[in-house]
């Protein structure tokens, strides 16, 4: 008995921690209303950040599920987004997506389509599973590679005093809060059946849009935020970086449906 009074405070702990954060993110809900309406009175070019972390770009209204700070606004992006539409002329997202699952990343890139504005543009940064899976079956690895594998293992594999790549991937998948990877077919698949077109995959840090040039937070080491990845050259070893537009109404060419898409890539 005395075991399952202990099991039961455990218990209630547990659960009243659990209250606690829900009642946080109530709280912070009900008043994001006035953070949206001083944004939207104050910018002429609205810039949305889905996912800032620690990481607010300056300009952007920050959100994150998790709000470490009162500049950076809750939101999360699983559910409809609160904002009217063709509210912003640019939406970013870094690194965020692959923390959901697929069918939730798709709302996402939907209700992203809905707020942007008719020639807006959406930029989404992720880890690419196919370069991880590449480094995976090559037998030979470029220096960019062994660096690579040797962060990983070294800053977040406890226990392990090997370097090979199937930890990495197991890390990948497993770690972090991940949940869904993407490779470059499936990421335009989602980002089509959103109804986005002009879809361009670009490199990190590079943009034909001065606002969205540059804002990358992931390798870098910024002042507040300090350094996720290690190096500029990991995240761009590890980073697929994706900008879209709204696809115009009128526009002709018929957009294929998710499960014609899905048919064709594994094709």
């Amino acid at each position: 008995m005395h075991r399952l009074r202990i099991r039961d405070k455990s218990l209630t702990v547990a659960g009243l921690f659990s209250d606690c954060r829900k009642l946080r993110k109530i709280l912070l809900a009900l008043g994001r209303q006035r953070q949206i309406n001083a944004y939207i009175d104050s910018h002429k070019v609205r810039k949305l950040q889905i996912g800032a972390g620690t990481g607010k770009i300056s300009g952007w209204l920050a959100t994150d599920i998790n709000p470490i700070s009162k500049d950076i606004m809750y939101l999360d992006a699983t559910k409809k987004l609160p904002f009217p539409d063709g509210t912003f002329d640019y939406i970013f997202c870094e690194h965020m997506i692959e923390h959901i699952s697929w069918t939730e990343g798709l709302l996402m890139f939907k209700e992203c389509h809905r707020i942007l504005k008719h020639g807006g543009v959406i930029r989404i940064t992720t880890p690419d599973l196919s370069v991880l899976l590449q480094t995976y079956f090559k037998s030979e690895h470029t220096d960019t590679e062994r660096k690579y594998i040797k962060w990983i293992t070294d800053t977040f594999l406890d226990g392990v005093n090997i370097y090979k790549p199937s930890f990495v991937l197991n890390a990948a998948f497993r770690s972090w809060g991940h949940t869904f990877l993407y490779d470059e077919d499936l990421l335009e698949i989602a980002m089509r059946d959103a109804g986005f077109g002009s879809i361009r995959r670009v490199s990190v840090g590079e943009s034909t849009h001065a606002a969205l040039k540059g804002i990358e937070r992931h390798g870098n080491v910024i002042e507040g935020y300090g350094n996720v990845i290690g190096s500029d050259d990991l995240n761009k070893f590890e980073t697929m970086v994706f900008e879209a537009m709204p696809q115009a109404c009128n526009q002709s060419r018929r957009k294929p449906k998710l499960n014609e898409a899905r048919l064709v890539a594994v094709a």
